[in-house]
């Protein structure tokens, strides 16, 4: 009985330095989680195509990894960089120019206390509105900072969790407390959350922002290329979405004296911009993995606080997690605690 005690005591006490360390590593290295999901998230698309060509067609390993990274820049990288390129040029001019943009706010907020007189928006809204806005722009830039470094971690990783791809599947699968069946179910559950949303949210967010331009262009909106790509931006935040930036295009329209352009917008924003949302999830996205609307909505809710912008991904890979848990351990468990109890009924009817 001693002996069992002390060994019971060695292996919390192991568990509780093993869980400890963890939590030291996980809080050091939590600016750098968006860099290793990524690099996850990556290996996760290209494993198949990977190991088709230095298996079946017998590539070198370090020279496939290579070209997949080469590819991964020029798909991934080159145009959020682009992007950032056409954006921080319009914040740096916003910061310079805020008097600019308080009195157009003013004007604005004057016409529509003509149309609607109780609408309220006086000056210290105005000031406060543009406080907080300028005092976001440093996080933003900060985390565009980050971003750089977060990058090169992740094809670093990238590059050995490519070239040691099998040795690491099968360690993870070597210390994962399941049954072959369900560490299956896992991977494919991963699998269809991470290709769902790595590619099905930045084709939802393109095909927005052209959608957004078009229509822009359409109706007279100074710079409709650069509102349509902030728009498809916005198509990421759950609940409110692109609303969040044609609303008040509508709203300058109609205060600006420009109603039939306003009217013009209103109607196809409505139309055409909320829908294409609905159109290309019952198609394109349904076909790449078919994820329920509210997984997606409360994973982004509780993974972009978490993990930054790759929480976009691995948010609602957390909630699928979360179920596919539970019907793994009614698996798992479920059948054991079945078979306990039908034994103790079989005693008690003897």
């Amino acid at each position: 009985m001693n002996q069992l005690n002390s060994t019971y005591l060695k292996q919390l006490l192991l568990l509780g330095v093993i869980i400890a360390l963890v939590l030291l590593l996980g809080w050091q290295l939590y600016t750098f989680i968006p860099g290793m999901l990524g690099a996850v998230t990556l290996y996760i698309l290209m494993r198949q195509y990977y190991f088709r060509l230095t298996i079946i067609y017998g590539w070198k390993k370090w020279l496939a990894a290579i070209v997949f990274i080469l590819l991964a820049l020029l798909v991934f990288v080159l145009p959020i960089f682009a992007l950032l390129q056409m954006l921080l040029p319009k914040l740096s001019y916003f910061v310079s120019n805020t008097n600019e943009f308080g009195t157009g706010l003013d004007t604005i907020s004057k016409r529509m206390q003509e149309i609607v007189p109780q609408f309220k928006f006086g000056d210290a809204q105005i000031r406060d509105l543009i406080q907080k806005a300028t005092s976001s722009i440093p996080g933003v830039l900060g985390a565009t900072a980050n971003m750089f470094s977060n990058t090169t971690l992740a094809f670093f990783l990238l590059y050995f969790m490519l070239t040691e791809g099998r040795r690491m599947e099968r360690t993870i699968q070597s210390y994962l407390p399941l049954r072959a069946e369900n560490i299956d179910h896992i991977w494919d559950a991963t699998r269809t959350m991470v290709v769902s949303n790595a590619i099905g949210i930045p084709v939802l967010a393109a095909c927005q922002a052209i959608a957004a331009s078009i229509g822009y262009a359409l109706f007279g909106i100074e710079q409709y290329m650069l509102w349509g790509i902030v728009t498809g931006l916005f198509s990421l935040v759950p609940i409110i979405g692109t609303a969040i930036i044609w609303v008040p295009m509508c709203v300058y329209l109609f205060a600006t004296g420009n109603s039939g352009p306003g009217i013009g917008l209103l109607l196809y924003a409505v139309i055409v911009i909320t829908n294409i949302d609905n159109v290309l999830r019952f198609t394109i996205l349904k076909k790449l993995g078919d994820v329920h609307p509210v997984v997606t909505v409360l994973g982004i809710i509780v993974g972009v606080p978490l993990f930054g912008f790759m929480g976009f991904i691995f948010g609602p890979l957390l909630i699928s997690y979360m179920l596919l848990l539970i019907k793994i351990y009614r698996v798992e468990f479920g059948r054991n605690e079945m078979g306990k109890g039908e034994t103790s009924n079989v005693k008690s009817e003897e």
